[in-house]
């Protein structure tokens, strides 16, 4: 693993050093909340990343072991990326982003409907959700 230059100790810092960027977090996103594996899914999203972009961002989250790139059940030129425990723990923060975004902007219908289920009961909302993605893959 390529060592991460850090700024300071401070946790958020080092954290963002991690998946602070613009794109790293709509990746894990996408692997959360829309299951898209493959690189040609990330591809698909609607926010248009650039292929180096895309490449650079998977390797430094499976580098830095947030994701982790398994083998495509129906074909060897494509791979499955899924997240790791470590990239599943950020759930909680995932969550947090969508209902300040929720308060301050218009959000697709979909997600409103996922933000019904968190604010009904948020803490078995995240333990249904960590278990579903830890099953992923399996």
């Amino acid at each position: 693993m390529k060592k991460a230059k850090k700024r300071s100790d401070c946790p958020v810092s080092t954290s963002l050093d991690i998946w602070g960027d613009k794109w790293s977090l709509l990746i894990i996103r996408d692997l959360m909340f829309a299951k898209e594996c493959t690189y040609g899914d990330f591809l698909k999203a609607p926010e248009g990343i650039a292929t180096n972009i895309l490449a650079s961002r998977l390797e430094v989250l499976e580098e830095n072991r947030m994701i982790e790139k398994l083998d495509h059940p129906d074909s060897r030129a494509k791979v499955l990326y899924r997240l790791t425990k470590k990239g599943i723990d950020l759930l909680p923060i995932m969550i947090e982003i969508n209902l300040w975004a929720e308060k301050y902007f218009p959000i697709p219908a979909d997600r409103k409907e996922m933000l019904k289920e968190v604010k009904k009961d948020k803490t078995a909302f995240i333990k249904s959700k960590t278990k579903e993605l830890e099953r992923q893959g399996d």
